[in-house]
């Protein structure tokens, strides 16, 4: 066992409200995947946000920009479409704030994070096919453009096409930057490309070596390849990506359901770390890259949220048999 057991960490100081404690989270050396691989690689631990994932980032950014802009007041009721952990994100930033909140899901959504949202009191509407040229994300945002019509005073966050969820992630690219000053390699899961391109912005400006590696679902069409079904939500999308800028990614990784499975079970049983799906997925894209890279290469996986929200699907046997056997 390398692990070994050490007095709790100080507080370094009291926070005022719960929306402050969102962002700066850990960068963990995975000691037993690097001594598997022979690679450094350290993982982003957007799960240690207090809503469990990285979209928490994007909620505070998206709302508190719109509140500075005037958009946002105590009288809005905010919608957006959501499969599962921006919706989490908003409810808690919502709360907060006291504004009601609608997110439209559809059937994938899965049971614990609709119970989550309803003891937050948020309203959740789910369309119930696919649009044909869209999927059930492009159903979805349809339905988005309803409600703003039958909802008063209602405003539409839009993280596909918000300037300010990209910028959230400026902030994480810096996080990982300030701590590892020297990484060579950065991989990051896909679906609005926000996160994506916050770090590739900060890679930019600061004229870093650091290579960018996208990671997407097979059957996603962010990098133009063919839409077909998925079954693991959070990474991946059946429209284009409003922000993406191809020229600022170094490598793509297409990814199927079941790698996401293997890749979270690795993650879980090397370092005990149990993330969700987009999470699985980058592990795999690392595994993959990794006879390819040098020996001395750092690498960051940006594992975005927790894995407690599928334990009825990508942590059970039987619905993995079920769906992808």
């Amino acid at each position: 066992m390398n692990a070994t057991i050490t007095s709790p960490k100080p507080i370094s100081h009291q926070f005022d409200s719960i929306l402050e404690t969102v962002g700066n989270t850990p960068l963990v050396h995975l000691k037993q995947l690097s001594t598997l691989t022979g690679v450094d690689v350290y993982g982003k631990l957007e799960m240690a946000n207090p809503g469990g994932s990285i979209k928490d980032r994007t909620s505070l950014s998206i709302i508190e920009e719109g509140i500075k802009k005037g958009d946002i007041t105590p009288s809005t009721t905010l919608i957006e479409s959501s499969s599962g952990n921006m919706a989490i994100g908003l409810a808690q930033v919502c709360g907060y704030y006291n504004i009601p909140l609608v997110i439209v899901v559809d059937p994938k959504a899965n049971g614990h994070t609709l119970k989550i949202l309803k003891a937050y009191g948020v309203k959740v509407d789910i369309v119930e096919k696919p649009s044909a040229d869209g999927g059930y994300l492009g159903a979805r945002l349809n339905r988005v453009q309803e409600l703003l019509i039958e909802i008063k005073d209602s405003v539409w966050t839009n993280q596909y096409g918000n300037k300010a969820n990209p910028k959230a992630h400026f902030q994480t690219m810096s996080e990982i930057a300030h701590t590892l000053p020297d990484a060579d390699y950065v991989f990051s899961a896909t679906s609005t490309c926000g996160t994506l391109m916050g770090c590739a912005a900060y890679i930019k400006e600061k004229n870093l070596p650091t290579k960018l590696i996208a990671v997407d679902a097979q059957g996603s069409v962010i990098f133009g390849t063919k839409p077909k079904e998925r079954y693991i939500p959070g990474h991946g999308a059946g429209l284009p990506s409003q922000f993406l800028d191809k020229n600022l990614v170094d490598d793509v990784f297409h990814i199927s359901d079941m790698e996401c499975v293997t890749g979270c079970k690795k993650l879980l049983e090397t370092e005990s770390i149990m993330a969700g799906g987009s999470s699985g997925a980058v592990t795999s894209a690392f595994l993959k890259l990794v006879p390819s890279l040098p020996k001395n290469s750092k690498c960051v996986l940006i594992l975005c949220d927790r894995g407690e929200r599928y334990v009825d699907t990508i942590y059970n046997e039987e619905w993995v048999a079920k769906k992808l056997g």
